[in-house]
């Protein structure tokens, strides 16, 4: 029983037979290729989904990694009141999960309304046993199971962005203005990519400088080829030079840029500031209204840095119902335990390493 049905349950004036026949009403169903427009539909339309809700993340963890997906929506006289897009990861270093979402940096029941929730959240929990897996995790932007165990790591950064462009300008710290300046001085430019190969020449050198693992190509080109024009490639050039790319993501009224990085260079000319700015910029310009600027791991330089732009951060509620595990999964890079990977994976020559980091980063999620 969850938390909610057990509130629900000893509460004196509440009908239990109610409750029972208008949850005997809802039915959990999975999805396939002919509820996709349904599916789609509801997300955009309920106000708990994001972008990582979208029923393409089907296709893409299921093309890309081989990992077996249950995406499943509650449903109640025809009509889809939650959805919850699942995935199932199995791996010998890393463990047996089921999360919603792997490789997204939001997931959890998109629900309107707490009959569905419940149900839906019931049916994950019941997966989750039959599987037999180590734990079930939501990465939830509001907290749903204050049982459950939690991780207090990540925070993301989300702000309004004003309709004048130079007011979004002005709206940057001083010092952080002064790079973005600074990459205008340089004569840095902006364009727009169909294909991957420059962004994923600036994402995997970077990568590869911090000392992670990289995707493969072949999963930007399916999130490329599965979002369409909801998935944009801008590259930043500098007298025809790759400095930076960034892949980022539009939903409803915002733009998340969701992967990125730059090459040496990027650093002497303030590339990354640069193309941060003009993201901004195109994104004012298209006449949206949401930055997400994503997720940050507390005390990195990645949380810094959209500090700087004067986001403020809202932790993120990441929930796990432990099964067969004991303990909450630590595959974090801050951990001590990979100092000595991170500073061996820095060393290694790129080739090598853009050849053998997708085979390790397909199992974290």
């Amino acid at each position: 029983m969850t938390t909610a049905q057990t509130a629900l349950a000893t509460d004196p004036g509440h009908d239990n037979t109610l409750e029972a026949q208008l949850q005997s009403e809802v039915k959990i169903r999975r999805l396939d290729k002919h509820d996709t427009a349904r599916w789609d539909a509801f997300v955009n339309e309920c106000s708990e989904a994001t972008f990582f809700h979208r029923a393409g993340w089907k296709e893409v963890i299921e093309r890309a990694f081989g990992h077996r997906t249950h995406f499943m929506y509650a449903e109640s006289d025809g009509e889809i009141q939650a959805v919850l897009p699942l995935a199932e990861i199995k791996s010998r270093l890393f463990g047996h999960s089921l999360s919603s979402l792997p490789f997204c940096v939001y997931g959890g029941i998109a629900a309107k309304n707490e009959m569905a929730r419940r149900s839906l959240d019931e049916a994950a929990q019941q997966l989750a046993a039959q599987l037999q897996v180590g734990h079930l995790e939501y990465r939830n932007l509001q907290p749903q199971h204050a049982d459950w165990a939690s991780k207090p790591l990540y925070v993301t950064f989300r702000k309004e962005i004003d309709p004048d462009e130079e007011k979004n300008m002005l709206a940057i710290p001083r010092k952080q203005r002064a790079m973005v300046r600074k990459g205008i001085k340089a004569g840095l430019q902006s364009e727009i990519d169909k294909d991957i190969d420059r962004f994923f020449h600036a994402y995997s050198t970077s990568v590869h400088r911090l000392g992670t693992p990289v995707f493969s190509n072949k999963y930007f080109a399916i999130l490329k080829e599965v979002f369409a024009d909801d998935c944009e490639l801008l590259i930043i050039t500098n007298e025809g030079r790759t400095v930076c790319g960034v892949m980022s993501f539009y939903f409803r009224d915002e733009v998340l840029p969701y992967y990125g990085g730059g090459t040496e260079e990027a650093r002497a000319v303030a590339g990354n500031d640069f193309m941060y700015w003009e993201l901004m910029r195109r994104a004012c310009a298209r006449g949206y209204r949401i930055f997400d600027y994503g997720r940050s791991k507390l005390g990195t330089g990645s949380y810094d840095f959209k500090k700087n732009w004067g986001f403020e951060p809202t932790p993120l509620h990441y929930e796990y119902q432990l099964h067969k595990s004991k303990a909450v999964p630590d595959t974090n890079p801050l951990n001590p335990k990979y100092q000595l990977f991170i500073k061996m994976w820095q060393r290694m020559p790129l080739a090598l390493a853009n050849r053998l980091g997708p085979h390790i980063v397909k199992n974290l999620g």
